[in-house]
């Protein structure tokens, strides 16, 4: 078997919660072979290799594996930036969850070392490959609401300290639902409008603190409703705004505007859900068919696409450049909302091709 062919090795450095998911898709997929996880908590780590008959190996140990090609940056957002330079610093590529980075600076050295060691760079969120957006992308191409003109995109919740067992991170700097919402829905928009020019916003934290399921309280100290505007390559204006501010909504999650119709689009945490599209002369909403794989929870499809490009000698789509562009955008809706101005973008990233069936065992 050549290099071309050989299954790449895939490791993990972070057991915690969304690992399992990661781990179950990984293992499906042929032209993968996850080979170990690793995890400061090593309990963590064995508890998770016995669950899916993987080793469990020190994070030193697993960086210098022979056995590995690419690593999964699983860590929590404020560990993302020194793990994924570490993995590249050991000669591996790296796939990290989102944020790439919870500063600019940070993903940008990222990028820079991965360039130096000719290595790639990767990463979540990898929901816009699902079969419900790759349909929605292919309408956009296609022309089905003519030439796109406008978006809108709500994340509107009240915080995840009613349910998430150590929520305090969530209201700290590189946190809030912009950072941690945020990444899904600009995703979404770049795949479909390419990269934004320049973004205004307004921010604030609304309540100073908040009340975990525990009891304790929890200072908050960043932006928890962040209300911008975007303007993309394409001409598209977008609005987003994301909240842990609020209670109840009925507002949808993306809708798209073109010269000649309109999509509703799902939620794009999700890989599937209900598409919509109305003309400009129909009557009524129409349910659109999805014409793409992959509507289940598959986290680690653009690890698979990824190590795919690897082998082809081709881009792969969940791409350093495109994660390091979202990163850029939250960061200047943050400094738009402090300086009370506009900002243009410097960072710009290619929209990724469409996806085609990447081969698994299911």
């Amino acid at each position: 078997m050549d290099a071309n062919t050989k299954p790449m090795g895939v490791g993990i450095i972070g057991c915690g919660n969304i690992s399992e998911i990661y781990c179950k898709n990984l293992k499906t997929f042929e032209h993968l072979n996850l080979v170990a996880c690793a995890d400061i908590d090593e309990s963590r780590a064995l508890a998770r290799a016995a669950q899916f008959d993987i080793a469990a190996r020190s994070v030193a140990d697993l960086l210098a594996s022979d056995d590995i090609e690419l690593v999964v940056n699983l860590t929590i957002p404020d560990a993302h930036a020194k793990v994924s330079r570490a993995i590249l610093k050991a000669g591996k590529h790296v796939y990290s969850e989102k944020p790439l980075a919870t500063k600019r600076r940070d993903a940008k050295k990222i990028l820079k070392t991965a360039k130096k060691r000719r290595l790639r760079v990767g990463g979540a969120p990898d929901t816009f490959l699902g079969g419900a957006w790759q349909t929605i992308r292919r309408l956009l191409d296609d022309g089905a609401i003519g030439q796109p003109v406008a978006a809108t995109a709500f994340m509107l919740g009240h915080g995840p300290e009613t349910w998430h067992p150590n929520p305090d991170f969530f209201y700290q700097p590189g946190a809030g639902p912009l950072f941690d919402m945020g990444p899904y829905y600009l995703t979404a928009l770049i795949n479909l409008f390419g990269s934004v020019k320049r973004v205004a916003s307004l921010a604030r934290a609304s309540f100073p603190e908040r009340i975990a399921q525990d009891g304790h309280a929890i200072a908050v100290n960043t932006p928890t409703h962040v209300a911008g505007s975007l303007e993309f390559a394409n001409g598209a204006l977008a609005t987003l705004i994301t909240s842990f501010d609020v209670w109840h909504s009925q507002l949808p999650r993306i809708e798209i505007y073109g010269s000649e119709g309109s999509i509703l689009a799902p939620d794009p945490n999700w890989f599937g859900g209900d598409i919509f599209l109305r003309g400009e002369n129909d009557k009524e909403w129409r349910n659109v068919p999805i014409e793409f794989p992959y509507t289940e929870n598959m986290r680690g499809l653009g690890v698979a696409d990824m190590a795919r490009g690897i082998r082809e000698n081709r881009p792969h789509r969940a791409s350093g450049e495109m994660t390091y562009h979202v990163v850029d955008v939250m960061r200047a809706l943050l400094k738009s909302a402090e300086e009370e101005e506009q900002v243009k973008l410097k960072s710009e990233c290619e929209r990724p091709a469409l996806l085609a069936t990447i081969q698994n065992t299911n």
